[in-house]
């Protein structure tokens, strides 16, 4: 995964935008992406984590507690505000974060290609203090916690793949084109 600043700093945002693959169909990642009850048997980073409504449908809220390899913790509540599967969930945050998020799946045939983007402004008094002292910290916990999701998805994704029959292939973030801006990750 690429991160990079484009730009002035702003210690207290988060802007984030990537592109990964997933060998699974888009239909196939939106229902184990809506398994919310294993969720925190997935990542030892989740705690406290529950939802007002099953799946990913309009007006779910899910709540949770984001915990990076850094000494600090993000109590956020991502509220679903459009779902359109197995295409598209937009969401907004708040908590010691708060803005917008959208993660976007496309069939890439034989797999789904998955856009991610969020830009959060940061709420928390003391997490903004510590934007402030130890930025480039606060920025490596958060690529983090997103490599080790998108891990966790795609461990799952491949077991299914698997276990259906389809041939294992690898992932990660994908190439890009030149003068592309996907992959941009800036200054939180």
């Amino acid at each position: 995964m690429r991160t990079r600043l484009e730009g002035p700093r702003r210690v207290n945002r988060v802007e984030y935008q990537e592109e990964f693959w997933f060998p699974v169909t888009p239909d196939q990642l939106w229902v184990m992406a809506g398994r919310f009850d294993q969720f925190e048997s997935w990542w030892g980073w989740l705690r406290e984590f529950r939802t007002e409504q099953g799946g990913l449908v309009a007006g779910n809220v899910l709540h949770g507690t984001i915990i990076p390899p850094v000494p600090y913790r993000l109590r956020l509540d991502v509220r679903l505000e459009r779902c359109d599967r197995p295409l598209l969930v937009d969401a907004t945050v708040d908590g010691d974060l708060s803005g917008r998020a959208v993660l976007r799946l496309q069939d890439a045939g034989d797999g789904t290609r998955v856009a991610v983007a969020w830009s959060l402004e940061m709420r928390s008094v003391p997490l903004r203090v510590a934007a402030r002292v130890a930025y480039p910290l606060l920025r490596w916990g958060h690529d983090r916690v997103v490599e080790m999701a998108v891990a966790g998805f795609r461990r799952r994704a491949l077991r299914d793949a698997a276990s259906a029959g389809a041939p294992k292939t690898g992932g990660g973030p994908l190439p890009r084109e030149p003068g592309s801006s996907a992959g941009s990750g800036t200054a939180m």
